[in-house]
Formats: C-alpha cells, structure tokens, sequence
C-alpha cells in the first residue's frame, strides 16, 4: 500500500493493490494554472513548470481519514476535475468529468515522495513539452506507452464496474463535492502568470 497524504495530515488515505499505472511529467499551461490556483506552484511543478504525475485505476485511492476537506475545481465548464484538499491546499489529483472513465492522475505532492519509484517505477513519460518554461525545451517521451496503459487502467474497470466503487463519485456519478469553475477572467488570469 503506497500511503497518500494532504501536508497538514488532514486528509489521509492509500493506493491499494498493485496494477498498471503510469509516471508522467505534464508541461501544460493547465496543470501549472492549477498549482497556481492553490498557491503551491514552487513544490508541486519543476524548474520547467513540469508537474509529476502517477495515474492509476480510480477505485484504487481509498480515503480514510478526512475526506470532508476534499474539494474540486474546474478550471472551464468542461475542464478535467481538480481534485484537492482544502485544508492546506495540497493538489491531490485529476481525473474526468465521466466517472465510467475511471482514472485519476495523481500529483507528487499528495503521494509518498520515498516510496514512489518503487512503487510506480523509474520509467517517467514526458508529455506537453511544447508549453515548458524556458527556451531548451524537454523531450517529449512515452506518449504512445501512456495511451495504452490509459487504455488497460480504463477499459477492465469500465466492463466490471468497478468505477462505481470510487470514493469521488456519488452513485448517481457527480462529484461528492460540487465543483468550483472558473471564470473565463480568473482562468486568464492564472494562466497569464505563468
């Protein structure tokens, strides 16, 4: 088990079983407006404005201690949903609107820093490389692989149903918490500082 937790300790749970998943490093404008949002940009994104992601089977992620402090927002109406705790603002993760699509991608902050390479392995894909900070832009790697694992995490779930066992989503498929969306001035103007 590969235990997860908000900084203050609020907010507590872990990442049961093992299963595929996938080590991504994420450059888009999207993911460092959201570190923005929370005012956590220095600790959760690189010196690129990368932010580490470890996505895996939604149903995997079981809370077991302060789940009222979870929040969502949205960066647009039809935005992925951006999973945190707001009893210190720590990002815990993304995921889809659509809970049948049932994965989330987990952001370094929230996840066990000693434990995550052997956990979730040393093999990083690099994604949205074109939307780094700086002039020397990284290389994108491992798209293809990602897709793929994307499609392995999704589809056994999808078939089984085992979607519905997602501590994010009510039976009916929202959100336990209503998402905040964004104005089209506060998203604008996030993005614009980064």
């Amino acid at each position: 088990m590969h235990r997860v937790q908000c900084k203050c300790g609020a907010l507590q749970g872990h990442i049961q079983g093992a299963g595929t998943c996938s080590r991504v490093v994420c450059y888009c404008a999207d993911c460092r407006a959201f570190t923005k949002y929370l005012g956590c940009s220095d600790e959760a994104l690189d010196a690129q404005g990368g932010s580490e992601i470890v996505q895996l089977a939604q149903p995997r992620v079981v809370f077991s201690q302060g789940q009222e402090h979870l929040a969502v927002m949205r960066l647009s109406e039809k935005g992925l949903l951006r999973w945190y705790a707001d009893c210190c603002k720590t990002p815990i993760g993304n995921t889809l609107a659509n809970p049948k699509v049932s994965f989330i991608g987990l952001i370094r902050p929230f996840l066990d820093q000693s434990m995550i390479e052997k956990d979730f392995g040393s093999s990083i894909a690099v994604v949205n490389v074109d939307s780094a900070i700086g002039e020397l832009k990284p290389v994108q790697k491992g798209l293809f692989g990602v897709i793929l694992r994307f499609i392995w995490m999704v589809l056994p779930i999808r078939l089984s149903g085992q979607y519905r066992r997602s501590q994010l989503f009510t039976e009916s498929g929202e959100p336990v918490v209503t998402p905040k969306v964004l104005t089209a001035e506060e998203r604008n103007a996030l993005k614009a500082e980064v």
